[in-house]
């Protein structure tokens, strides 16, 4: 997919999801005493350090896009919708990694300290933060874990040129602060 055309989906998914009623900073988070939701199984490698709490699990769906980079597919970017347990978009994910909220404009940035392959979709992974903004409900998020994947995967065939393509991809966000 061209980049004009990732933008302009990106920039319409934002207006759908700041068009109606903004939530809560902690809205359609689960708290730190709700349990994750029962399919998602966390491998041992991807555990959350002690000392942090789980503050938010949230549902996404969006695309991995690659690009052909010497006649292979490369990552090159994340684009994906965040909503809560009630199906509302409440952040975006996107190059970076950065997640931002549409509720409050908070956002977190983090880098892969860990990951768990998957057969036939992308790996789990544990995240790190590496910087945060905003007072909302991505303020002090310490991990974050991308779990329960489905899809994704870059072609397993050749490329040519500047060839792009977007592959769906699903996967459950749980955000970690640390605990006070």
């Amino acid at each position: 997919m061209k980049i004009a055309k990732r933008l302009a989906l990106t920039t319409a998914a934002l207006a759908a999801a700041t068009a109606g009623t903004f939530l809560s900073t902690t809205a359609g988070h689960a708290a730190a005493s709700d349990p994750a939701p029962a399919a998602v199984k966390v491998p041992a490698a991807l555990e959350v350090p002690d000392g942090n709490k789980l503050t938010g699990v949230l549902a996404a769906r969006g695309v991995q896009t690659y690009t052909c980079t010497d006649g292979a597919w490369k990552l090159l970017e994340p684009a994906a919708t965040l909503s809560d347990k009630r199906g509302r978009t409440v952040a975006l994910h996107s190059r970076g990694p950065v997640w931002v909220s549409t509720v409050d404009g908070s956002a977190v940035n983090a880098s892969a300290i860990a990951s768990s392959p998957k057969t036939g979709t992308i790996p789990e992974l544990l995240l790190q933060s590496t910087a945060t903004r905003g007072t909302g409900v991505f303020a002090d998020v310490s991990y974050i874990q991308r779990l329960n994947t489905t899809g994704g995967v870059a072609p397993a065939t050749a490329c040519t040129g500047t060839d792009q393509v977007s592959v769906p991809y699903t996967a459950t966000y749980t955000f970690y602060k640390p605990a006070k």
